[in-house]
């Protein structure tokens, strides 16, 4: 019996380990969205999976829960199985692209500004909100007890940007520093550092680990409605103009057909009632016709940065 005792003991740790070490060191999440074949056509079944990139946003869990039906959704309406890959930060959606072979990704604007500049490709459909907005919006924003008030107050505070290749987590600040005559913020601050999501700059200044940040308005309202603190205790001091919220954009050698029914599932997803119900928990009325002048306003706003898409470094460093 003893021995027994000791076996199962054995096999339980063995299993416990073997699961930890298939679940570390890899950068992109890869989340399988469909669990049983039958829930394609069988002929699909055998497909190479359509493979869509995320921006970390939030934290890959969140990411997870929100797009993962609208992934399952894709992939029942299309017939081939979708595939996300949550990667650990904004510009590796770019340099990944190519080498995780991804089909699509869900950009933000400044990513999908520098992806088709260097990669081509192209947009095709963005969600519109609940509220009929289909924008957002950077905000500068610090705690109200740290009577920080305009640029000069914040000389020789810290700042937390989201990521090089945001608009509302680095293009906001880049403009708003050289409007003011900032041209080298880091020695204009104490410390500048980057969180990696718009979710841990908005905490990271209300729970006083940064003095200053920056980050989206849709992920500061989504979180306030949650946090009473956040409308409680922080107060925004600059905005950007207004930019297309994350679209789907798709590689442009992808096959016409696909990328047509795949455009042709979002725009109609709101006349479908299994649709209506994926977009509601997505967070959306509907998806809407998108191109690359709509980003017209990213291209601007990186120019008043005196940005260059050919040779800009996104490496947060």
């Amino acid at each position: 019996m003893m021995m027994s005792s000791c076996f199962r003991i054995l096999f339980c740790f063995c299993m416990v380990f073997f699961m930890a070490c298939s679940q570390s060191g890899e950068t992109p999440v890869k989340v399988p969205m469909l669990q049983e074949s039958q829930d394609l056509p069988q002929d699909a079944s055998h497909e190479k999976p359509l493979l869509i990139g995320l921006i970390p946003e939030q934290n890959i869990f969140k990411q997870f829960e929100r797009y993962e039906p609208m992934a399952a959704y894709i992939s029942k309406k299309i017939g081939r199985k979708v595939e996300l890959k949550i990667l650990t930060r904004y510009g590796n959606i770019v340099d990944n692209f190519v080498s995780l072979q991804l089909d699509g990704a869900f950009f933000g604007s400044f990513t999908y500004a520098l992806a088709h500049t260097k990669l081509g490709l192209e947009v095709v459909a963005r969600p519109e909100g609940l509220n009929g907005v289909s924008t957002y919006h950077g905000r500068i924003f610090v705690r109200k007890d740290s009577g920080i008030k305009d640029i000069e107050g914040m000389k020789g505070k810290s700042f937390v940007f989201v990521d090089k290749a945001t608009t509302a987590g680095y293009l906001l600040p880049m403009v708003y520093f050289h409007k003011h005559g900032v041209f080298d913020y880091r020695s204009y601050f104490k410390e500048t550092y980057f969180s990696g999501t718009h979710e841990d700059a908005i905490y990271d200044v209300l729970n006083r680990k940064a003095d200053i940040g920056a980050a989206k308005n849709t992920i500061y309202d989504r979180l306030a409605k949650m946090d009473p603190a956040i409308n409680r205790d922080l107060v925004i001091l600059a905005e950007s103009p207004e930019v297309p919220e994350n679209g789907l954009a798709l590689r442009s050698d992808l096959d016409a057909t696909l990328r047509d029914k795949i455009k042709e599932v979002l725009l109609n997803m709101q006349d479908d009632p299994e649709g209506r119900a994926v977009l509601h928990g997505f967070g959306a009325g509907r998806f809407i016709a998108t191109t690359t002048r709509d980003y017209d306003p990213v291209f601007r706003y990186a120019a008043e940065a005196r940005l260059d898409w050919a040779t800009y470094n996104y490496k947060n460093e």
